[in-house]
């Protein structure tokens, strides 16, 4: 658990990425159905195939050319191989993170060590034609990957939109975007319901919420979990900071939430506790809204954690967690 704790903190802090470097790869949700650079249309209309060669720029600005589909992948991050399986490319899949563990399938796969300095042993073991490095790899380790000779393609989501974007891309590449296409597209579909109902509550019944996705630690602007929140219809108590932040315990019994989500399943490494319990005993806090009327719900933290296809699954957890009058069946 210290271990998996330890890479949810990681991967979560190297989200303070270059924001004009994502702008280069950046696809805005609203028009991922019709922008497909380097693409066809095959006979069927609907079924695109990707023109090769293709040449594409990562989210650091690194151009990547590729004569021909990969056949051989190699993901060193949970949120990219869940977007390669859903794409149908796990039969071209040869490595994984050690922490990939969805699809199940996933956990069948060689492992290529951690998500922030992967085993170049391994990954040379697995002779990829495509390498595929998300948001917690060093721009320092994906440079010496590059020096390798490693097709080495990086994503840095912060918006949800970058996340529908790495989608795009990768079916691109992949020559899989009929697929991604329609991944996206109900993605979307996901967050139209969501959106739409969260339009419906009034501005002074908006409820606000706090976060805690790791002992200690919640989020700011800036972020894509604090955009599910606002999406959700919910107000994002730290949304006056940017970024990860380490709480501040009496800010948060000062702006005294409605709502309290937190990360299901986490121990504390320091008390032992579970997470539930070391936000409930902390002093003080027994006098927050959200706790004296029982609003302190958990939530999967591989679906607000992973940036990946499971993203709006995150986002109506949240959102029935903060209005859970608005989705009952």
């Amino acid at each position: 658990m210290k271990r998996i704790l330890a890479c949810i903190l990681i991967a979560l802090m190297a989200f303070a990425v270059s924001a004009c470097s994502q702008e280069d790869n950046k696809v805005n949700s609203s028009k991922v159905e019709n922008e497909t650079p380097k693409t066809e249309s095959a006979t069927n209309s609907n079924d695109k195939a990707t023109e090769y060669p293709l040449v594409v720029k990562d989210a650091t600005g690194t151009e990547l050319t590729f004569e021909k589909a990969p056949e051989r992948i190699v993901s060193t991050s949970p949120s990219e191989t869940e977007i390669l399986f859903a794409l149908g490319l796990g039969d071209k899949i040869y490595g994984v993170s050690d922490f990939d563990n969805y699809p199940e399938e996933a956990l069948s796969k060689p492992k290529v060590g951690g998500v922030t300095k992967p085993n170049e042993e391994a990954i040379i073991a697995a002779n990829p034609d495509l390498v595929v490095g998300g948001i917690s790899m060093k721009e320092d380790i994906a440079e010496k990957f590059r020096s390798l000779d490693f097709k080495l393609y990086k994503t840095e989501p912060k918006k949800v939109d970058d996340i529908l974007n790495n989608i795009i891309q990768l079916g691109i590449i992949t020559d899989t975007q009929k697929k991604a296409e329609e991944l996206v597209a109900q993605l979307k579909e996901d967050i139209r319901v969501v959106t739409e109902a969260a339009a419906t509550i009034k501005e002074e019944d908006k409820k606000t919420v706090y976060i805690e996705f790791s002992p200690g630690w919640t989020v700011g602007k800036g972020e894509f979990m604090d955009e599910l929140i606002t999406m959700a219809g919910g107000i994002n108590i730290a949304s006056d900071t940017e970024g990860w932040n380490a709480i501040n315990e009496e800010k948060v019994i000062q702006d005294n939430p409605d709502v309290i989500l937190y990360t299901a399943d986490l121990v504390d490494d320091k008390t032992g506790k579970p997470l539930e319990e070391l936000i409930t005993s902390r002093n003080g806090w027994e006098k927050i809204t959200a706790i004296k009327e029982g609003h302190v719900t958990p939530i999967i933290g591989d679906l607000i954690n992973r940036p990946g296809p499971r993203i709006t699954d995150g986002l109506k957890q949240i959102a029935e967690a903060i209005y859970p009058e608005l989705y009952k069946k």
